[in-house]
């Protein structure tokens, strides 16, 4: 089963992350490298980004079939990369965003995407 697993950031991790050594931010990325690369290994990687900064994102609304779009609201929190996984549970699914650095400031989302005929599984083993 499919999943997306959404990271979200924080202007204060941003700040984080420019306060850490070079030596630290190379450290920091070999998360993602090495993830990527046991997910692509284990044919479950779909796909997997990281999204421009917010400055670049806008907000759609549609009325009376009228499109317009303006940029996002000023928030805390703004989604910064994803990953969509195909795993064999949940279970797997939540394994992989807990490993994700930004699990341990409370920014990653696990969302099944449903087939047209299925039920999602978020039973827990």
């Amino acid at each position: 089963m499919k999943y997306l697993i959404l990271i979200q950031s924080n202007p204060q991790w941003g700040a984080a992350w420019d306060a850490f050594t070079p030596e630290q931010q190379v450290e920091a990325m070999a998360v993602y490298v090495d993830l990527v690369q046991e997910l692509r290994s284990s044919g479950e990687l779909v796909d997997a980004e990281q999204l421009a900064g917010r400055e670049t994102a806008r907000a759609v609304r549609s009325t009376d079939g009228v499109a317009t779009d303006a940029p996002l609201a000023e928030t805390k929190e703004f989604l910064s990369g994803y990953y969509l996984v195909d795993v064999a549970s949940y279970d797997r699914a939540v394994e992989i965003a807990a490993r994700l650095p930004e699990a341990s400031w409370g920014g990653v989302h696990v969302h099944p995407i449903l087939a047209e005929d299925a039920e999602p599984d978020v039973s827990v083993a």
